[in-house]
């Protein structure tokens, strides 16, 4: 793969735009923009390895290789028959091939796959998969074809260490920006006291250990053209650093709670971290240190009535009121009326979209 900068494209779940922004340009890349969807920015190759390895927050690194005017189908097989395909893909790696089109002459979106299929196969000799690991993305748009590689892969929020899980789990990715919205930087406690399978405490302790998300799986950019093996592990070389914080999480289903310690031995976090099975009402401080209560709790959509969690949000509110002094609080819920039961003061960020559902983000000051 040569050096050349590329426009690369930082994918994430609508809401969370800004907050990948801004971890994006805490990690060196250049001039990060949020639009929607998620953030552009400009990088080579191997900066799109490191968005994949290290941005926590990225659900797909997305990187732009060419494009043409195009009008007609005709035309498109004429210019995709002359793309330099070879540059970028293997004849060997079987390719899957997605078109969008939108407002242009072309609009059949299936024929214009067909074209540009029937382009690689004739002068890659590639095949075509539905099954592939490789991801071709075409969009015609305003009559101009763009062409597009998932550098990724698995969708990133796959970090490879959480195996178990339970009912209604957190993206890895969405929790990862949560915990920015919060502040939390690795320097401080967490506490979820409705853990499930430990998701949110995972990503707090990998942030204070210095632990890449992507440090244990495989991604798309390794079955692409001129891929530099010896370079891509040098650059995934682990290097963690001791941390004093530790990272708690409780829940009443002891099950969750053991899930969550499977996971955390699976992420090499085990040493950081203390699961418990205990109700809310018997939550208390895990440390003398002061630091961040963070929780997702239910809220009807998905689980449980929304009608009987007021009590469950109140009761939560109420032992944090009276036991977590100095603590902050982040919750994240679908339902404002929820957030509000629970009686604290909480400042609310924008809809985050959350499979079928949109949830907030309700965070308070020290109690």
């Amino acid at each position: 793969m040569n050096d050349d900068v590329m426009e690369v494209f930082l994918a994430c779940a609508p809401g969370l735009e800004a907050t990948l922004a801004d971890e994006a340009r805490a990690a060196g890349f250049v001039s990060p923009k949020a639009v929607a969807g998620g953030v552009e920015t400009r990088g080579n190759w191997p900066e799109v390895w490191r968005a994949n390895l290290t941005l926590r927050g990225a659900a797909r690194v997305i990187v732009r290789i060419g494009g043409f005017p195009v009008f007609h189908l005709a035309q498109l097989d004429k210019r995709s028959h002359k793309f330099p395909w070879a540059d970028h893909l293997r004849r060997e790696v079987p390719v899957k091939v997605e078109v969008t089109c939108r407002k242009s002459k072309i609009y059949h979106a299936g024929a214009a796959a067909q074209r540009i299929e029937t382009a690689l196969k004739d002068t890659l000799g590639a095949e075509i998969s539905a099954e592939a690991p490789v991801r071709l993305l075409a969009r015609i748009e305003a009559n101009y074809c763009t062409f597009s590689l998932d550098s990724s892969g698995e969708p990133l929020h796959r970090r490879g260490h959480k195996v178990a899980v339970n009912k209604a789990p957190m993206r890895e990715t969405m929790a990862a920006m949560f915990l920015r919205e919060c502040g939390f930087r690795g320097d401080e406690p967490v506490l979820d006291p409705m853990c499930g399978s430990g998701t949110f405490v995972l990503e707090a302790a990998e942030i204070a250990a210095g632990l890449d998300p992507g440090r244990s799986r495989d991604f798309g950019f390794q079955k692409l053209a001129g891929f530099d093996d010896v370079a891509w592990q040098s650059m995934r070389v682990a290097n963690p650093h001791d941390t004093p914080f530790r990272f708690f999480g409780s829940d009443r289903d002891q099950g969750a709670v053991q899930m969550a310690q499977k996971n955390a031995e699976r992420a090499a976090v085990s040493t950081l971290c203390d699961f418990q099975t205990r109700p809310i009402s018997e939550i208390a401080p895990p440390t003398d240190q002061r630091g961040l209560v963070i929780v997702n709790p239910p809220y009807g959509g998905r689980i449980g009535n929304k009608n009987q969690l007021f009590s469950l949000y109140g009761a939560l509110g109420k032992v944090l009121r009276e036991r977590f002094s100095g603590w902050r609080v982040g919750i994240v819920t679908a339902e404002a009326g929820l957030a509000r039961a629970t009686g604290l003061n909480l400042s609310s960020g924008p809809f985050v979209a959350h499979g079928s559902l949109k949830v907030k983000l309700h965070q308070s000051g020290p109690l």
